[in-house]
């Protein structure tokens, strides 16, 4: 069995903060298709008067305020998860909106299914839940006690092991990029060299002893195999 998305009664509300038709329009049709329910708005000012959202996508660059205003603003009443989308690359705007209260910060461009993870990333972390675990074949992962089994026996994983294994786990079946990994487990700027992860991904198949269970998709990433025998 395998649970590959954050189960919910209802579908997600996501408010879209972005004045490019070229991006926001891409970006509410294929977040409507993927099942969440969508509110486009151009302005700082729409988007403080909007409805609540579990998940605010905010661009820096809006006509009438700073996106950074906007965000602090936004956590004056609002606990909703927010992701700060934008072509700002700099560091210091990235502590800055880190600052003021966003919860994850991604610069553009970038692909659908990498903001679809991000977004399900944050609700992890600001709204956990203590019924939630994953699954594939004989290995089950809690991520709020951060306790994995293999046929009911706890295995013992450094916090960057267990973390690479929630990526890829809580999206089983789907082939995530080592530049996400590298990125949602390290940083988005990580400088180290790139046989950390290769290393961890060795690791992990060691300690989890289930054969098939991480693949590698090559020239991309890993992937989780959800069907993987007992």
């Amino acid at each position: 069995m395998s649970l590959n998305t954050l189960p919910v009664e209802q579908p997600l509300r996501v408010l879209v903060v972005e004045d490019d038709d070229g991006i926001a329009w891409p970006l509410r049709r294929g977040l409507s298709r993927s099942g969440y329910q969508v509110e486009l708005v151009t302005t700082a000012a729409a988007a403080l008067a909007a409805a609540p959202a579990d998940v605010v996508l905010l661009d820096l660059g809006l006509p009438d305020m700073d996106g950074l205003e906007v965000c602090r603003r936004l956590r004056e009443y609002s606990d909703a998860a927010v992701i700060v989308v934008t072509a700002r690359s700099e560091e210091g705007d990235r502590v800055a909106a880190l600052d003021e209260g966003a919860d994850d910060y991604l610069v553009k461009p970038f692909g659908l299914a990498e903001l679809e993870a991000r977004i399900r990333a944050v609700l992890r972390r600001v709204r956990p839940t203590g019924s939630q675990s994953y699954s594939a074949g004989p290995v089950t992962l809690d991520p709020r006690a951060r306790r994995v089994t293999v046929r009911g026996q706890e295995v013992a994983l450094t916090p960057k092991e267990f973390d690479i294994l929630e990526c890829l786990i809580a999206d089983a079946g789907r082939a995530v990029s080592r530049h996400e990994l590298l990125t949602r487990v390290w940083d988005e700027h990580w400088y180290g060299p790139g046989r950390v992860l290769d290393v961890h991904i060795a690791a992990l198949r060691r300690k989890l002893a289930v054969e098939g269970l991480i693949e590698t998709v090559y020239g991309h990433g890993f992937r989780v195999n959800p069907d993987v025998g007992d």
